[in-house]
């Protein structure tokens, strides 16, 4: 079960990507809060049949506890999509799943958790990887970018803001794993996080606290674009940002589950690593975006470092 159960994370979470995508309209300035919209509301009502139907219990206090997570979870998700306004999801999504080499630092640095010789090499090539793709991309020619963009379905001009959002996507996203492992953990530290973070949660309860903080989010950027800006919404607009918010719970879900299987984790894990790669095989298809030679091997370099930390992080 645990193989069906990866396949579909890899699925789910690609397929976020690209709907968040499709849904991210470059002259839409409010399609980020659009999409905070659509994601809390989905994950909202994933909560609520957790609650009533799957019997998760849910306090304050729990969602307090978690709420330093859920905080940079969520901003990490929202300026992941911003930055798909101004980025092919080719070059967003491989520098945004990076995270997993910051945090496995984090965990060095702050729980003495001394990565072994090959999760080092995994941080070592997502951050080569990362740091050509961002060189390739800035020192790209016009005319080049021109050329390789001639089909595809947005326009993109070469700016640092675009490679912005990704990175800190990366750098938030990573602190929100960091604290993660800090309140999710099953025995104290030893450090002084154990004074700060008392409170250790049960996974399924930290789950439904992160999804109810999101739907109150996604309810203050209804507030926001409905009731302050007048946006008027449509389906075709919409739409896909709400398959976005599906796929990205439905992903969620079944990695917990598939990471729950402990005996085959490390190979769940490598599988769900890699759906980066699979999200820029969406775009190549679905979305006519076209690389060079030199992104795809930035790009290769990064997904061989996630797949290696998501095998000895599982």
């Amino acid at each position: 079960m645990w193989f069906v159960l990866s396949l579909i994370a890899l699925l789910c979470w690609s397929g976020s990507d690209m709907f968040s995508k499709i849904g991210s309209r470059p002259s839409d300035k409010l399609s980020h809060w659009k999409m905070v919209m659509a994601v809390g509301l989905v994950m909202g009502l994933h909560a609520a049949y957790e609650v009533f139907v799957g019997g998760v219990e849910i306090t304050w206090d729990v969602i307090v506890a978690y709420l330093p997570a859920s905080i940079l979870y969520i901003l990490s998700m929202t300026l992941g999509y911003v930055g798909l306004r101004y980025i092919e999801l080719s070059v967003s999504s491989p520098i945004c799943n990076s995270s997993g080499g910051i945090a496995a630092v984090l965990c060095f640095l702050f729980l003495q958790e001394m990565p072994s010789l090959v999760q080092w090499i995994g941080v070592a090539l997502v951050t080569v990887g990362v740091v050509l793709l961002g060189a390739v991309e800035l020192t790209e020619s016009d005319y080049a970018r021109e050329m390789r963009q001639k089909n595809s379905r947005v326009k993109y001009d070469k700016s640092f803001l675009a490679l912005l959002f990704p990175i800190l996507y990366c750098v938030i996203d990573a602190l929100g794993t960091f604290f993660d492992s800090v309140i999710l953990r099953e025995e104290a530290t030893g450090t002084f996080l154990d004074r700060v973070f008392p409170t250790m949660l049960e996974e399924g309860s930290a789950n439904v606290a992160y999804e109810l903080t999101f739907l109150a989010v996604g309810v203050a950027a209804a507030v926001y674009v409905l009731g302050v800006r007048r946006e008027k919404l449509t389906v075709k607009a919409e739409g896909p940002k709400l398959l976005g918010g599906v796929f990205e719970t439905a992903g969620q879900l079944a990695y917990i589950y598939a990471l729950g299987d402990t005996a085959h984790a490390g190979f769940a894990a490598a599988i769900i690593a890699s759906y980066c790669a699979l999200s820029v095989v969406w775009s190549r298809i679905f979305l006519k975006e076209k690389l060079s030679w030199k992104h795809y091997g930035a790009i290769a370099l990064t997904v061989a470092g996630i797949v290696i930390l998501g095998i000895f992080d599982a």
